[in-house]
């Protein structure tokens, strides 16, 4: 069997690029590869027998004396001890092809120039709109930007598009001019693969060229989640509590339309979206931090599951697990949303920001027929577990490795088949 080695920032559940890099190597190693990983050292990673080959922890949040943020710039740049660390990692499991997903600020490219220069295939997943946008997001305080497509990276000093930090600004600044003059993401990657077909284009606008882009789609095992069809009288948001998910025009909408709104979620927003929540009035109730099973029975017990988001998503797997519960989605028109909900069918789309639009489809769904919602619900469940699938994923991956020159064996060649 082939050999994949795959590389991300953290070793645990952290989000959803994190869940993706753990899963995409479980699966692999359940296919009878052998694999390996390489993160950064955290507190909270998971056990594995190559953490000795881990970077050494950054994170932007903790206090640092001036030496220490002087060699940690350099780190965000341009990481020696990334590179040093995976060259000993390569010597000690020799890789057919590399899979990176958010590598940055804390690995950064000095691992894909590592796994060139040995002539390993790599492959990033698109997580986000990094490798375009020096800001991840395409967003700032003004709301969505793409400024910088011109070549001029000064806007993320004007606009502070980093932490509301200048200093941090100016950093990334830097590190993007040094990534994007040496290429060192453009020239390492054979393939990026865009999990929706809005960054894909998007990508392709900021240049990247189109062969060197793949799109494979996320997936969820729908027989993990027992669903549940019976409409609930509320109305439900789950994820982070921050600027760009929209949970502001959210509360404005479901407190016009007279509507009950659950929240799950943290954020940097939580404070002022709790005190917007006492201004508007209405019945909306912030449930805090929630997961696992609780979190999966207030999905399942909720009439639809709304996604408000502001700025240029990329494929949420929170549409796809919302869809396994067997609920529908009401979702903002941006990103890669609308590709994954099919108006009328599995749930309703709106201009995102839009609170009256909004506004109107919570009020047209609470009034709908009990039955008409659960066959939405139904409708959300087939989709997702017949297109959004696990044995779709691993088919067009391996496609896309043998692509690169990596021999599969003979039983994923029948996967790859479809056989």
């Amino acid at each position: 069997m082939a050999r994949l080695l795959s590389l991300n920032t953290y070793n645990y559940r952290r989000g959803g690029s994190d869940v993706v890099f753990l899963e995409h190597d479980a699966m692999f190693r359940a296919q009878g590869w052998d694999t390996a990983v390489m993160a950064m050292h955290h507190p909270k990673n998971d056990p594995s027998p190559w953490s000795q080959f881990f970077a050494d922890e950054i994170e932007f949040g903790h206090k640092y004396g001036a030496l220490d943020k002087l060699a940690m710039a350099g780190k965000v740049i341009y990481s020696g001890e990334a590179k040093r660390k995976i060259s000993a990692l390569l010597d000690k499991f020799p890789t057919d092809v590399a899979h990176a997903h958010c590598i940055y600020h804390h690995l950064s490219p000095s691992v894909l120039d590592e796994l060139k220069q040995r002539g390993i295939p790599t492959v990033m997943t698109a997580h986000d709109l990094k490798l375009a946008c020096p800001a991840y997001k395409m967003l700032n305080w003004g709301g969505v930007c793409e400024k910088c497509r011109s070549g001029n990276l000064l806007h993320l000093i004007a606009n502070r598009c980093i932490r509301d930090s200048l200093t941090v600004s100016a950093l990334i600044m830097l590190e993007s001019a040094v990534h994007k003059s040496l290429g060192l993401y453009r020239r390492n990657l054979d393939r990026v693969v865009a999990p929706s077909l809005f960054y894909k284009q998007k990508l392709m606008e900021w240049g990247w060229p189109e062969q060197q882009l793949a799109y494979i789609p996320n997936y969820v095992d729908a027989t993990a989640y027992a669903p549940r069809y019976e409409s609930g009288d509320y109305f439900f948001y789950f994820g982070r509590l921050a600027m760009e998910k929209g949970v502001a025009t959210l509360i404005r909408a479901a407190a016009q339309a007279g509507v009950k709104l659950r929240i799950a979620g943290i954020g940097p927003e939580g404070d002022a979206l709790k005190a917007l929540a006492a201004e508007m009035g209405g019945d909306i109730e912030f449930l805090g931090f929630v997961s696992g099973d609780p979190l999966w029975t207030w999905v399942r017990e909720a009439r639809a599951i709304v996604l408000p988001s502001e700025w240029y998503e990329n494929a949420p797997m929170s549409v796809l697990e919302a869809y396994a519960c067997g609920k529908p989605v009401i979702g903002a028109r941006i990103g890669g949303i609308p590709e994954m909900v099919r108006e009328g069918e599995t749930g309703a789309l709106f201009e995102s920001g839009n609170v009256e639009e909004l506004t109107a489809l919570l009020t047209r769904f609470s009034v709908m027929p009990d039955a008409q919602v659960s066959a939405m619900g139904e409708a959300a469940r087939r989709y997702v577990a017949s297109t959004f699938t696990a044995d779709r994923y691993l088919r067009e991956m391996l496609g896309l490795y043998a692509s690169l020159g990596v021999q599969i064996a003979s039983e994923s060649r029948k996967i790859n088949k479809g056989v």
